[in-house]
């Protein structure tokens, strides 16, 4: 009986004592009281170490993001390459369109009005020469395109088709000195003959014009048609000068041409003229 009291006394006490312990351990959160002082004791050293880890992982991925930077400013690049060359085309083709446009609308407005009937064709090739001016087209028999037929834009005359093969063609510029075409002043119906220059200069000479007859510079030179392999009625340049030859017996006047030929791409063929 009395080890039975024992035993329930040492119960007690062990009960007792953790139960002290608890209460002396443990405030009314369920938190140390002396966790708090040691907490903020190593804060400091804490915060330190956690600095401390932060540069270090921002220094070793440093590297990392220096590469993966370097790779975004490559794509990026890329991308922006890419984006101005198909704004470039973009244009191009915007360009073109307005031009093949224009031709369009000559066809169906001033050439259908005139009787002509015209073919389109591209210029794919030029002579390097100086003396002899001459582009090619792609454009030929099979096309319906054949020798003397008139070359024009709807800014004006090109000039003529002295060869033409089955899908392409030579065409002799006006600017070139073997060209030679029947020609008018409109405003006073003052014939005269315009030739090319020669050493390439891209100018235009009127000859034979009567030294009775009035010209003046900005007067418009178009075609004749008469005794000419080219239809009536194109424009070929604007007079800028005027002086006597040198027999005295004739005016000349030199012809600014409409056309600019340096930068010709396209090109109408007169295939057939009809009546209007």
């Amino acid at each position: 009986m009395a080890a039975g009291k024992k035993v329930f006394l040492l119960v007690l006490l062990l009960a007792l004592t953790l139960y002290l312990m608890r209460v002396s351990a443990f405030g009314p959160r369920g938190e140390a009281p002396a966790g708090g002082a040691v907490r903020d004791l190593l804060a400091p050293l804490q915060q330190g170490l956690t600095w401390l880890g932060e540069g270090a992982r921002k220094a070793l991925s440093f590297p990392v993001s220096l590469v993966h930077a370097s790779r975004r400013a490559e794509e990026l690049s890329r991308r922006v390459a890419a984006l101005e060359g198909e704004l470039l085309s973009a244009r191009e083709y915007r360009l073109e369109n307005e031009r093949l446009k224009q031709l369009l609308d000559y066809k169906s407005g001033p050439a259908a009005a005139a009787g002509l009937e015209v073919r389109a064709a591209a210029v794919i090739g030029r002579d390097p020469g100086s003396w002899f001016a001459t582009i090619t087209i792609n454009r030929g028999r099979a096309h319906g395109v054949a020798e003397n037929m008139t070359v024009l834009t709807p800014r004006g005359l090109v000039g003529r088709v002295i060869g033409a093969g089955e899908h392409s063609a030579t065409v002799l510029l006006i600017t070139d000195p073997r060209s030679a075409v029947g020609a008018l002043i409109q405003e006073t119906r003052t014939p005269g003959l315009v030739e090319g220059e020669a050493g390439g200069t891209g100018r235009l000479h009127m000859i034979h014009i009567p030294n009775d007859q009035p010209v003046q510079e900005g007067q418009v030179v178009v075609t004749s048609g008469t005794g000419s392999l080219f239809v009536k009625g194109v424009p070929i340049g604007q007079v800028t000068r005027v002086k006597r030859d040198s027999t005295g017996l004739f005016l000349e006047a030199e012809v600014k041409p409409f056309v600019d030929f340096n930068r010709l791409e396209e090109v109408l063929v007169v295939t057939g003229v009809r009546s209007p």
